[in-house]
């Protein structure tokens, strides 16, 4: 049976079989916090502390002993204590003039705000109501020493570059970077800024796409062609990228017209292990391997690439990184639009938020969904996600994907 009459994966199949073979890289490193971000953790980094080390004031006020106040409204002011002092004990029955993030004293239990007391010299004079034991950080409230405060796998997002360095380390263990080479494909393709268009032609797009998303995965990027429509040319590309690369992405050649040699050079030179995946746009996707690379063949129309990069590559290569990639964040959204036809495949529509009068969160789709037309992708906030045979009327709950939580 010719590929070209198998049918078509579905989305979850596609996901399936390209997980079961990604392999993480072995290889670690250990960089400084600067240099950390969105780098893999290859091992769970564990506190040497604990987090506070000491209670500590929430606000900027006064500190004192709750039971040596009741039935008071005056304390006298014996002690004074700022963020890095190191204080004595506090004396019984007075107060202590604290400034947020100060230890506690010896003896205090209690932090009433500086708005709420009034200062008479070195009397303070406390509001009429008070709460005992509050606006105080406690010693380990945020983490102790032992926990595990990031798991091998994750991705050190800022967040997490700080909280390792609220611990204590200078540095942490990640995976080595992913090599990824980029080969695009077409004789209508030129790059930009090396002179006009001559007749026939367009500007690569793909490629410059292709190279932020995969730097906002802080990948190793190696970036050849445009390839031309030659088989030959791209089998000697193909071979030249899998000398260096863990992974090929070629955009283009993949589909079944005469000019696409992609999919004939990858059979020629590696292994097509799946094509083709019902969806609308990105039906022409392959994945293979081409000696030791894996290979990710994405189609050529740039809204399409993009989709399936977002889709199918974007959770392999996180899976190649060593990092556990999550399900789709989707989340329900009313349909300012209609579907009155249904597709057979499943359909991932660009489209934008925007909240009504009744606070409700609606899905306007962009009016024209070619797959040609890549400004629908800066215009939109993410896709639509249409199952296969569905019709959709205005108003009805549709699943939104949003670019940001598809990690772009």
């Amino acid at each position: 049976m010719k590929n070209e009459s198998l049918p078509l994966l579905s989305v979850e199949e596609v996901w399936a079989r390209m997980q079961a073979e990604a392999v993480a890289v072995a290889d670690c490193e250990r960089v400084t916090l600067d240099e950390a971000l969105s780098r893999v953790l290859a091992e769970d980094l564990r506190a040497p502390i604990t987090v506070p080390g000491f209670d500590n004031s929430a606000m900027d006020g006064y500190a004192f002993r709750a039971d040596d106040a009741r039935g008071r409204r005056e304390l006298p002011i014996s002690l004074r204590v700022a963020a890095g002092d190191r204080p004595g004990k506090l004396t019984p029955g007075t107060a202590c003039r604290i400034f947020t993030g100060a230890p506690v004293p010896a003896g205090a239990d209690t932090v009433v705000i500086q708005e709420h007391c009034e200062r008479r010299g070195d009397i303070l004079v406390l509001p009429e109501t008070w709460t005992a034991h509050t606006n105080i950080r406690r010693a380990g409230e945020d983490i102790r020493a032992g926990d595990v405060i990031l798991q091998a796998g994750a991705r050190l997002s800022p967040q997490a570059v700080g909280l390792a360095a609220s611990c204590g380390f200078p540095e942490v263990l990640v995976r080595r970077r992913l090599r990824v080479a980029i080969l695009s494909t077409g004789n209508e393709l030129k790059t930009a800024g090396l002179g006009p268009l001559n007749q026939g032609q367009i500007y690569d797009s793909n490629r410059p796409m292709l190279h932020a998303l995969l730097a906002h995965l802080g990948c190793e990027i190696q970036a050849a062609g445009p390839v031309s429509d030659d088989v030959a040319a791209t089998c000697e590309a193909l071979r030249a990228a899998a000398q260096a690369a863990d992974v090929i992405f070629t955009t283009g050649g993949v589909s079944v017209g005469e000019e696409d040699h992609v999919k004939t050079a990858l059979e020629a030179e590696g292994t097509l292990a799946l094509w083709r995946v019902a969806i609308k746009p990105g039906k022409p996707l392959a994945f293979g391997r081409v000696g030791a690379a894996y290979f990710l063949g994405l189609p050529g129309n740039p809204v399409s690439a993009f989709v399936t990069f977002l889709l199918f590559a974007q959770p392999f290569l996180k899976a190649l990184m060593g990092q556990t990639p999550g399900p789709l964040r989707g989340f329900p959204v009313r349909a300012a639009f209609m579907r009155a036809t249904p597709d057979k495949r499943r359909e991932f529509l660009r489209a934008r938020l925007t909240i009504r009068a009744d606070g409700a969160l609606w899905a306007e789709a962009y009016p024209r969904q070619s797959s040609g037309v890549l400004s629908s992708t800066v215009w939109a906030d993410g896709l639509v996600d249409i199952a296969a045979g569905r019709t959709v009327a205005e108003g009805e709950a549709v699943p939104f994907l949003p670019f940001e939580g598809l990690g772009c």
